[in-house]
């Protein structure tokens, strides 16, 4: 290996998002690349990379952050996208792009590498839409830096919202009703397959700019839910009907599987149009990746989850507050508290600090898990996360993991423990655990927006008697060894 290529730099944009994350360590695995990458919060990124890499904080947005992030940068990799933002998230996505372009230029980029998403224009929906338009101004430069547009359909990987929308469905549904567009064909491709091609893209020997679209077989939603049933070892039944609306389809989404309403309207909204390799440049120019068929990916995704080795999950990041922690990981400014003070007695603070840690997912909220459960309910149907979105790993939290209707955004270890509400609210709402040497003090803490936050706030004091008087208890004597 010659001393160019080993010391080849880098950039990884969107470094804490579902294909971030994962690209980040795939990269780190080779002595070839030197490794930066562009985040809003440091703090984010798996405490495994954070000795390993060059870190910018900073968005596409942030000109002087980019100028800095792209110095010296030979590869690119542009990874982001808006869809989370409550503002026009096209417009932000043209910005960016364009941002993003320029100064890969300016700062004398080699090659930049962007995955979007299959589509064509004339039948693509507004999010998929989006994504080209995304890809048609990054390339639009080719005579000052090559692009590499990789393009993919559904993703399968243990943790992406895809496989999450299927699991959820065959393990919970022995029969469906389902929509006409469960025949809408797709090609599938595997989370490894799809690194594999994005890495391989860094020393790739190709002349200007390229379009590769990337996937295994040709199937519809209803082969792919029929392939995952028998994979799972279960029997299905779907019977598609006419009278499904892609608003009613998106709210059945929501009710069985972990994704909010944007996201199931947006993924309903893309399944109605097909998603079907239009070349065969990943053939040419990779030969030696061969796409593993569907049914292997699934089966791959499912291993991951059984020995908890879920690396990265599609709510880990995006555009909007309710995936980032910036500013949002200190409640002084909250106005309302809730306190519940327990002594540890025999418990030690580690394992105080390991109970609070283990909350939610399967193992629920203790004794009101039901009354969880309900509001987790109401969110969903008011457009929030809800509680089914559960959370990465059984026994471990990081700066930035879902769980529940929580965002954790902070830790400190044996100490403290803080989640922000990402359910819908009047205001701001955290949860803390803050774990002394001798008590567990367990605080709700609420920032109301005009009179209904207040209104709302005193509605719920009552549940609130119960349920955080209940969780601060048993969480201590759980770390007592007594439950």
């Amino acid at each position: 290996m010659n001393e160019t290529k080993r010391y080849q730099k880098v950039l990884v944009t969107g470094a804490t998002g579902y294909i971030g994350r994962r690209l980040v360590e795939r990269l780190l695995d080779t002595t070839q690349f030197q490794v930066r990458v562009l985040v809003r919060n440091r703090n984010k990124l798996q405490a495994a990379v954070l000795d390993k890499v060059e870190i910018t904080e900073g968005d596409t947005f942030n000109l002087d952050a980019l100028s800095k992030a792209l110095a010296g940068i030979d590869t690119a990799y542009y990874l982001i996208h808006s869809m989370g933002s409550d503002t026009d998230y096209q417009e932000l996505d043209r910005i960016s792009a364009e941002n993003f372009r320029n100064a890969c230029i300016q700062a004398g980029v080699r090659r930049l590498i962007y995955l979007g998403g299959l589509g064509v224009k004339e039948s693509a929906s507004k999010h998929l839409l989006s994504r080209i338009e995304t890809g048609e101004i990054l390339a639009a430069e080719p005579d000052k830096i090559q692009t590499l547009w990789f393009r993919a359909g559904v993703i399968i990987g243990s943790g992406s919202a895809s496989f999450e929308i299927i699991r959820n469905l065959v393990q919970k549904l022995p029969a469906m009703i389902t929509p006409k567009w469960v025949k809408t064909k797709t090609q599938p491709v595997g989370i490894e397959d799809v690194l594999a091609y994005l890495a391989g893209g860094v020393d790739l020997t190709v002349e200007g700019n390229q379009m590769i679209d990337i996937g295994a077989e040709t199937l519809s939603f209803k082969d792919m839910m029929r392939q995952a049933a028998e994979v799972m070892g279960l029997k299905r039944y779907l019977f598609p009907v006419p009278v499904l609306s892609p608003k009613l389809s998106s709210y059945w989404l929501i009710l069985f599987t972990p994704v909010p309403l944007r996201l199931a309207a947006a993924l309903v909204e893309g399944l109605r149009s097909e998603t079907v390799l239009q070349n065969d440049n990943a053939r040419k120019l990779f030969p030696t990746i061969q796409p593993i068929p569907y049914h292997q990916a699934v089966r791959e995704a499912i291993e991951e989850l059984e020995h908890n080795q879920v690396i990265s999950r599609w709510c880990d990041s995006s555009a909007g507050i309710a995936c980032d922690i910036k500013d949002f990981d200190n409640p002084a400014g909250a106005v309302l508290r809730d306190v519940r003070e327990v002594v540890l007695g025999t418990a030690t603070p580690d394992r105080v600090f390991a109970s609070a840690c283990s909350l939610g997912g399967e193992k629920g909220w203790y004794r009101y898990t039901l009354l969880w459960k309900l509001r987790g309910i109401i969110d969903k149907l008011s457009g929030g996360y809800g509680l089914n979105r559960g959370r990465r790993l059984a026994g471990e939290l990081r700066v930035g993991d879902a769980l529940d209707f929580w965002k954790v955004v902070d830790i400190r270890k044996d100490k403290r423990l803080l989640l922000f509400a990402q359910m819908k609210v009047p205001g701001k709402a955290w949860l803390e655990f803050d774990i002394q040497p001798d008590r567990l003090v367990q605080t709700a803490h609420f920032l109301p927006r005009g009179i209904w936050g207040r209104l709302y706030w005193y509605s719920v004091l009552p549940l609130h008697h119960f349920v955080f008087s209940d969780l601060a208890k048993k969480l201590v004597e759980r770390a007592q060894g007594n439950i």
